[in-house]
C-alpha cells in the first residue's frame, strides 16, 4: 500500500510535529483546567488561561515557546478571532442610545489613563515610544468582562449598565485606532504630529469606508449564502470575510486587527449574527486560549519580580484604576451611580493583553516592562467583579439583553452556570 507522504513522515518519527502536538495538548488541557478554576473563584477564565501560560512557559515548565513560528501564527489567529468577535458584539447604535453621557465617560476614560500611564513611564525613565505603548494599554475596557459581571448582578439594563457598555465600545474603538498608530510607529513611521495624524486617518478611513461599502454589499451576500444549506457555509464565509478585511487593512497601511474588528462591525446588524457568533466562538475556544497562554508564557517571572517591574506595575494599577473611576464621575449631569460606572470600566482584560503583546513582539517592551503591564492587566481584571458586587449588590440577573448568546464574553470570561442552564433548557436533547 502507498501511504501519503505525511503519514510516512509521521511513521518515521517527525519529532518537530510531535512536539507541536505535545504543546497543543498541554495548552488545551492547562487553559481549560486553569480557566475553570478561575471561574470557581469568581474570576474571568482569561486569568486562569494566563496563569496556565506562565506555568507552561520558560519560567516554569518550558513547554510553550512564544517565539516558535507555528505557536506565534496560532496566537495571531486567536487575536484576529478575538477582535472579530468584539466587532460582532459591538453595536455602534448603543452609543447613540446613551448619548453624550457614554461618549464623555468613554473619552475621559481614554485620555486620563493614557496620560497617566505615559506620565508614569516617562517619570520612571522610559523612552517615548515605549511610554506611548504603556499609556495605550491603559485606555482599553474589556466589554466581555464588564457585560458579564453587570448582567450577573442584574445591572446590565439599568442606565448605569448602558452607559458602561456605550463607553466601553467607545474606549475599544479609540483604543484600536491608537493601537494601529503604535503598530505603525513600531514599524518605523515618524513620531510626529503629522505622521501620527496620517496613521490615524488611515485607520479611521479604512473603518469608515469598510462600514460604508460593507453595510451595502455584505447583507445581501450573506442572505444568499444562508440559502446554501450546507453545514458550516455561513461561518466559513464570515471567517473568510474577517481574514480578507484583516489582509486589506495591512495593504492599506493599517493593522490587521483593525480589519478583523471592522468585519465584525459590518456583520453585527445582519440577521445571521448570532449564528455566526456561535460558530466562530467554537473556533475561538481553540485559538483564543492559545493567544492568552502565549501571552502568559511570555512573562519572565524573574523579570516580573524586579524592583522596576513591581514599581512601574504598581503605579500603572493606581493610575489605571483612578483614571477609569474618574471617568465614571466625568458626566456631571448623570444622576445614576457614578461609582458603579467608573469601576465597571476598570478591567483591561483581553484588549490590554493585545496592546502589551504587540509591544513585546515588536521589541519595544523589555521583559520587566512587559511584566509591569501584565501586573496592571491582571490586577484591574481581578478586582472588578468583587468591587462591583459590593457597590451594586446583587439584583435579578438580566435575561433580556444579557450576553446570553455564545460570543466574546464566553471566550474571555467563560460560560456562567445561568447560561449553561438556559442552553440546556433550549436544547434538552443535545446531550
Amino acid at each position: 500500500m502507498n501511504f501519503p507522504v505525511p503519514l510516512l513522515a509521521a511513521a518515521g518519527g517527525n519529532t518537530e510535529f510531535e512536539h507541536l502536538l505535545l504543546v497543543l495538548v498541554a495548552v488545551i488541557v492547562a487553559t481549560k483546567l486553569m480557566g475553570a478554576l478561575a471561574q470557581k473563584f469568581g474570576q474571568p477564565a482569561v486569568l486562569g488561561e494566563l496563569v496556565a501560560g506562565v506555568v507552561l512557559g520558560g519560567s516554569v515548565l518550558g513547554i510553550l515557546d512564544p517565539s516558535d513560528s507555528v505557536v506565534h501564527a496560532l496566537s495571531e489567529l486567536g487575536v484576529l478571532i478575538l477582535l472579530f468577535q468584539i466587532g460582532l458584539h459591538t453595536d455602534l447604535r448603543s452609543l447613540a442610545k446613551v448619548g453624550s453621557t457614554a461618549l464623555f465617560a468613554g473619552a475621559v476614560g481614554v485620555v486620563l489613563p493614557f496620560v497617566g500611564g505615559f506620565g508614569v513611564a516617562r517619570v520612571m525613565g522610559v523612552e517615548t515610544l515605549t511610554a506611548i505603548v504603556i499609556g495605550a494599554a491603559l485606555t482599553a475596557t474589556s466589554i466581555g468582562i464588564s457585560a458579564r459581571v453587570l448582567s450577573d448582578l442584574g445591572q446590565l439594563k439599568t442606565p448605569e449598565g448602558q452607559v458602561v457598555i456605550g463607553a466601553a465600545v467607545f474606549d475599544d474603538v479609540v483604543g484600536l485606532i491608537i493601537l494601529s498608530i503604535v503598530a505603525s510607529m513600531v514599524a518605523g513611521a515618524d513620531l510626529t504630529v503629522g505622521g501620527i495624524g496620517q496613521i490615524a486617518g488611515v485607520a479611521i478611513g479604512f473603518v469608515v469606508i469598510a462600514l460604508a461599502l460593507g453595510s451595502v454589499a455584505i447583507p445581501p451576500l450573506f442572505r444568499i449564502i444562508e440559502r446554501v444549506r450546507v453545514s458550516g457555509t455561513l461561518s466559513a464565509a464570515a471567517m473568510g470575510f474577517a481574514l480578507m478585511l484583516a489582509l486589506l487593512a495591512t495593504q492599506a497601511g493599517s493593522a490587521m486587527i483593525i480589519g478583523a474588528f471592522a468585519a465584525g462591525l459590518i456583520l453585527h446588524p445582519t440577521p445571521q449574527r448570532h449564528e455566526i457568533e456561535e460558530s466562530v466562538t467554537q473556533l475561538g475556544f481553540f485559538f483564543v486560549p492559545m493567544f492568552f497562554a502565549t501571552v502568559g508564557a511570555s512573562i519572565d517571572l524573574g523579570a516580573l519580580m524586579t524592583r522596576e517591574a513591581l514599581t512601574i506595575g504598581g503605579l500603572l494599577v493606581v493610575v489605571g484604576v483612578i483614571g477609569k473611576v474618574v471617568a465614571g464621575y466625568a458626566p456631571w449631569w448623570f444622576k445614576g451611580n457614578k461609582l458603579l460606572v467608573g469601576v465597571a470600566l476598570v478591567p483591561r482584560g483581553e484588549v490590554g493583553l493585545i496592546f502589551a503583546q504587540l509591544g513585546l513582539a515588536a521589541g519595544v517592551l523589555t521583559n520587566e516592562r512587559f511584566g509591569a503591564l501584565m501586573l496592571m492587566v491582571v490586577v484591574t481584571t481581578f478586582v472588578t467583579p468583587p468591587l462591583l458586587s459590593l457597590i451594586a449588590g446583587r439584583g435579578t440577573p438580566n435575561e433580556e439583553g444579557a450576553p446570553d448568546h455564545v460570543g466574546i464574553d464566553d471566550l474571555v470570561v467563560g460560560s456562567s452556570s445561568r447560561k449553561s442552564r438556559k442552553i440546556k433548557a433550549l436544547h434538552p436533547t443535545d446531550h
